[in-house]
């Protein structure tokens, strides 16, 4: 029987001034991994400096160059490693220090080929903290059967990786949960490891954030994800400015109106208010409100960039098959 080895992958361009830290995250993990694969890919910053030098001194970080995006980065730095089984995360975290041996630990059981743990955010703005309750929901909110690992927290063994043909390098965002999908349709069997958990800071201000969006919205078009989910997405906001219209109309049908969207707005807003709320802890007066008024606003800011940026990735679609 082949022995069992773990290799963390990476890849990272211009990341001075957050790779120590994730290295230093890897470097902490109570399942220590046999090798760090840091794949540089076209850095102009002082981020494969920093990893050079970390690599002279901890000999299981190991540099590598090569790939023109996130999919192709990660397939170069797979493509180097030696182990078995291979933990892929993204630069901007840091790692749990249980995250490595919670992660691989139901392929090293035989139990999963394709392991996807959990994210948490670690805001450092009022801001920030509002948007990452806004948007990212909790572990136990998650359904287990229907959740694709992200990048940023998954393992699989380097075989798998191997019969699907690696991460789309065509696709610039993505590419993990089409990495899945293709995961999926060959039949190898995939779980969740909550307790698996990488820290992320959400982004810091609204421009950020929509521009961040619309790149996600713009990949999902232009992959073919979720049509549905976009189209209901736009049903919904269509619905939403009728009635606006009718209401300005018929000064009768007001109170009903605005009775059926306020019970829109509830219901698409109770969950960020309770994960908000849990957190504000401690907060004065202000800023709690500061920050319950936000929570619209994120979701209005990020249901108009992904409605931008889809129909954009459609049409990049349409344009590669002409």
């Amino acid at each position: 029987m082949n022995q069992v080895t773990v290799s963390i992958i990476c890849t990272v361009r211009d990341e001075a001034d957050n790779v120590a830290a994730l290295l230093d995250s890897m470097l902490a993990q109570t399942r220590a991994a046999d090798e760090i694969v840091m794949n540089d890919c076209q850095s102009v910053d002082a981020t494969p400096a920093i990893i050079a030098a970390y690599a002279a001194r901890y000999p299981q970080i190991r540099l590598v160059r090569g790939g023109h995006n996130i999919s192709s980065g990660r397939n170069n730095a797979i493509r180097h490693a030696r182990g078995t089984i291979i933990a892929s995360t993204d630069a901007g975290l840091t790692l749990d220090p249980h995250w490595l041996a919670r992660i691989i630990a139901p392929i090293e059981t035989g139990e999963a080929d394709l392991v996807g743990g959990f994210f948490h955010p670690t805001p450092r703005s009022l801001f920030a903290l509002a948007l990452g309750e806004t948007n990212y929901r909790r572990s136990y909110e998650i359904d287990p059967a229907a959740f694709l690992p992200f990048g940023k927290s998954m393992a699989f063994r380097k075989e798998v990786w191997e019969m699907v043909g690696g991460f789309p390098e065509w696709a610039s965002h993505c590419e993990d949960l089409l990495f899945d999908l293709a995961v999926e349709r060959a039949g190898f069997r995939r779980t969740f490891v909550p307790e698996a958990v990488v820290h992320f800071t959400p982004r810091s201000t609204l421009r950020a954030f929509l521009r961040q969006y619309y790149t996600y919205a713009r990949g999902d078009g232009r992959a073919g994800l979720w049509t549905y989910r976009h189209l209901l997405r736009y049903t919904i906001y269509s619905t939403l400015s009728g009635l606006l219209a009718i209401g300005l109309n018929r000064p009768r049908l007001r109170a009903f109106i605005g009775l059926l969207i306020g019970s829109g707005v509830v219901f698409y807003t109770h969950g960020p208010y309770r994960r908000l709320w849990s957190r504000l802890g401690g907060r004065s007066l202000g800023e709690r409100l500061i920050a319950l008024s936000l929570v619209p606003l994120i979701r209005l800011t990020g249901d108009t960039a992904k409605m931008v940026g889809y129909p954009v990735g459609v049409w990049q679609r349409w344009r590669a098959r002409v």
